[in-house]
């Protein structure tokens, strides 16, 4: 999941916009129109080779901004296994978090392709200017959606159970911003699942335990969202899309980031609490996250699409890796 205005991958379009394209562009008619006509040729060749279809589906989703979610995944399995999760049910879960979060991404540009054909930012995306067509998006997310499925189904009737709920994420998600500033946070409840949905795939049954760690990811994602949304302040408003910059300006925004984010941190630090395995390593690794996101507070000052990109997303796929490292090391060097 992924995020995303992101996205994620999130990172969980118009508001919060999950993914970035490529640098911003004219999109006078005529502008548009010779994009969309270029876009539509692309399309047609990429139609004559699936796996170069495949390979623009995997750009369009952000496949690679998995990475968002997956390591939380696992730190949340090592936790509750103590260094020892069931080959099998590590392997399902994993199915189900990359079915989830691809087919978050994917329903993301589908129900947002209006949205982004307006956005400058946005209009060069696969969808807008015609290098895939919805119905290659659909096929996607209908093969990622069974992944989710069958990995839920392998594991226990508690996650079969909870798969409605997981649709009311992933396909709510988008429609948010059509009528709350509080979409950042469904995306990071969104994205925060996957965590949650490795507890309960591990377990088969709600513990307290598992929330502040949940939260701490869902607050983390939403904070990010938020900071990434502040490229499209002026959009947003214009097309009465709600997020957190729209509705409280770009230092309301700001703050909203800061707090979500010290939150998170204290999510990250219950481990401390509820487990007896995080050390000095998992200590290590809350300090670089710390480091991180103060960072990314500082690098998003300057509102340029490249330092947004920076701080949204290329820092925040290296926090999950770091938190990950020493939740592991923790466990295994002892």
């Amino acid at each position: 999941m992924a995020s995303d205005r992101q996205n994620i991958d999130g990172a969980p379009t118009g508001a919060p916009q999950s993914a970035p394209c490529g640098e911003p562009i004219d999109i006078s008619p005529k502008a548009r129109s010779s994009v969309q006509d270029v876009g539509r040729a692309t399309g047609t060749a990429e139609g004559r080779s699936p796996f170069r279809r495949l390979g623009a589906i995997g750009d369009s989703v952000m496949i690679s901004h998995t990475l968002f979610s997956l390591p939380f995944v696992i730190s949340a399995i090592l936790l509750e296994t103590d260094g020892r999760p069931p080959f099998w049910k590590l392997f399902w879960i994993v199915v189900a978090a990359f079915g989830a979060r691809n087919a978050a991404n994917a329903l993301n540009r589908i129900i947002d392709k209006d949205i982004d054909s307006k956005n400058p930012r946005t209009a060069g995306r696969h969808l807008p200017s015609g290098r895939l067509k919805p119905r290659d998006l659909w096929l996607f997310t209908a093969f990622m959606l069974a992944l989710l499925v069958l990995g839920a189904a392998m594991l226990n009737p508690l996650c079969v159970m909870l798969l409605p709920v997981a649709g009311v994420l992933l396909f709510g998600y988008s429609y948010t911003k059509r009528f709350t500033w509080l979409s950042h946070y469904w995306l990071g409840i969104a994205c925060s699942a996957a965590t949650m949905g490795a507890f309960l795939g591990i377990s088969g049954t709600f513990q307290l335990r598992y929330f502040p760690l949940t939260a701490g990811v869902a607050l983390w994602v939403a904070g990010f969202d938020i900071l990434y949304a502040l490229q499209d302040i002026e959009f947003d408003r214009k097309e009465h899309l709600y997020s957190i910059p729209a509705r409280f300006g770009e230092t309301g925004g700001r703050i909203f980031a800061a707090l979500s984010h010290t939150g998170a941190l204290l999510g990250f630090a219950s481990i401390y609490y509820f487990w007896e395995t995080p050390g000095l390593f998992t200590a290590i690794a809350l300090a670089l996250c710390f480091v991180l996101l103060v960072a990314e507070q500082l690098i998003a000052v300057q509102k340029t699409e490249h330092r947004i990109k920076l701080a949204a997303y290329t820092l925040n796929q290296i926090l999950p890796i770091i938190y990950l490292f020493g939740v592991a090391l923790d466990i295994y060097v002892r």
